[in-house]
């Protein structure tokens, strides 16, 4: 592709294409917007899972059909990403359609033993997700949610109010 010698081919290809890659994601992000890259949502979280994959391919491509092949790949990644955003912005239906809701997995300082049941969420992985937020009693915490991304956001203070549990699975007051 750049030279006869192989090493030096491997080592040219390797360096040039991931560099032209990395240009070309970066021209696609400022075309985009930052949301490219963001874990709002689990079609965020797998576009950029699969951005670094396509990138990496980007990098190995023996030659320039397979190199192209992967800009338009990567540019449909960020495409379907584009447009599924504008749809769920525009449509309640189409977002509850495509769209996990989170769960509440903790309220008050009590585990929500059924919401962690349905969603395989051990015990420990959340008393390890109140250590990172630096909560020392459970009667600190005043929610546990399992977003749509898979993260885990740990509420506490003094008060919590009902519109941050707004869609959360689980949190409809008795």
């Amino acid at each position: 592709m750049f030279f006869e010698d192989t090493t030096y081919d491997l080592i040219a290809r390797g360096t040039i294409l991931t560099a032209i890659g990395i240009v070309y994601v970066i021209a696609l992000t400022r075309i985009v917007g930052l949301r490219s890259f963001s874990k709002m949502t689990n079609f965020d979280f797998v576009i950029t899972v699969a951005s670094g994959t396509v990138l990496a391919g980007m990098g190995r491509a023996s030659d320039w059909q397979g190199f192209v092949q992967a800009a338009i790949v990567m540019f449909a990644l960020f495409a379907v990403q584009l447009i599924l955003a504008k749809i769920r912005k525009t449509s309640d239906a189409f977002e509850k359609t495509i769209q996990n809701e989170p769960v509440l997995l903790m309220i008050d300082g009590r585990f929500c033993e059924k919401a962690m049941d349905e969603t395989r969420v051990a015990r420990s992985d959340i008393i390890a997700k109140l250590r990172e937020s630096n909560t020392m009693h459970f009667d600190e915490v005043r929610a546990v949610v399992l977003e749509t991304t898979g993260d885990i956001s740990v509420l506490h203070g003094e008060r919590l109010d009902d519109a941050v549990l707004e869609s959360v699975q689980g949190a409809q007051k008795p």
